[in-house]
């Protein structure tokens, strides 16, 4: 990689990893809910933390040599949010090596866990004493920091951890009422997000989905919160994809992969309940929404790849 190139990779290179690895433990998931073999969920495990060590190391190269960009991207007040995608990849890996490596998926989990915490305190920090911020700053991928804590306890109540599972859930889930709140403000009464933030509106089915999913660890049954939590993530789903000519017409950015990760997390809850209830109509969405999730990811690792090639992907902004 050029130097320059190397000058302006985004951190934001790291949701591709979310977006890879929820696919990962989708068809984990896919594999004991719906009888699949788990030969693709195995192969898709070893893809992720191959190209999640690239990046590392990538990413890790530029620190060490371009700290001014580094520091520019940590004071942008959109970047910032991606650089809990760090942490958030570890998390989200250790989950889908839990079933076959319990012992790397505890050790990953916790320093995704211990990462994670960090960069919570460090970007509230940011945003209570920033001087610069604005309401047009704000998007969807502020969930990201903090709403992110609520991935916590899907690995953590297996790992039997529960009441640190409950500290990061009990944060995750306040802070997305909260967050959720301004940006439906900023969408309904400011302009329009640009063109390169519209896929971040996909990151609004995350929360409830993922938050669906760690509840029904924590608690261990479906309860009436429990269901308000994933037909919430549903209803978003389906009205995000009621909107696909809108997206389909926008040009491709890195953005895009936040298409991925939020769909992967409906699929995992929606098999999830299928498991808990047994009743059909989960059975053949979690069908519909597994066999979507793998046609995005791979069409984005296509779209990624083209864009690399081209020179499209890691060049200065403007």
């Amino acid at each position: 990689m050029s130097a320059s190139r190397l000058e302006n990779f985004p951190v934001s290179f790291f949701s591709m990893i979310m977006g890879m690895a929820g696919l990962t433990i989708a068809w984990e998931k896919a594999h004991r809910t719906l009888g699949i073999g788990p030969e693709l969920a195995h192969s898709l495990i070893l893809l992720t933390c191959s190209v999640f060590v690239l990046l590392l190391l990538i990413y890790s190269t530029k620190i060490l040599r371009y700290r001014q960009a580094v520091s520019a991207e940590l004071h942008n007040p959109i970047k910032l949010n991606f650089f809990p995608s760090v942490s958030i990849s570890l998390l989200l890996i250790s989950i889908a090596l839990l079933p076959i490596a319990r012992g790397l998926a505890e050790i990953l989990w916790i320093g995704g866990v211990g990462l994670h915490f960090v960069i919570t305190l460090y970007v509230m920090r940011v945003w209570i004493h920033h001087e610069h911020f604005e309401i047009h700053h704000i998007n969807p991928a502020w969930f990201i920091p903090v709403v992110g804590n609520v991935l916590v306890p899907i690995a953590g109540t297996r790992l039997g951890y529960m009441e640190i599972s409950w500290f990061f859930f009990s944060i995750g889930m306040v802070f997305w009422i909260v967050l959720f709140t301004i940006i439906f403000y900023r969408v309904l009464f400011h302009q329009p997000m640009p063109a390169k933030l519209l896929p971040t509106l996909f990151i609004l089915i995350a929360p409830p989905a993922v938050g669906f999913l760690s509840y029904t660890a924590l608690t261990g049954e479906l309860d009436a919160f429990g269901r308000v939590l994933y037909f919430v993530a549903l209803f978003l789903t389906i009205l995000l994809l009621t909107q696909f000519n809108y997206f389909a017409r926008l040009q491709f950015f890195l953005s895009w992969w936040a298409y991925s990760f939020p769909l992967a997390a409906m699929t995992i809850a929606t098999l999830r309940m299928y498991e808990i209830t047994g009743k059909e109509g989960f059975h053949l969405m979690g069908w519909g929404f597994l066999t979507l999730i793998s046609t995005v990811v791979l069409y984005l690792l296509f779209k990624t790849i083209r864009a690399i090639s081209r020179h499209n992907i890691c060049v200065p902004e403007g």
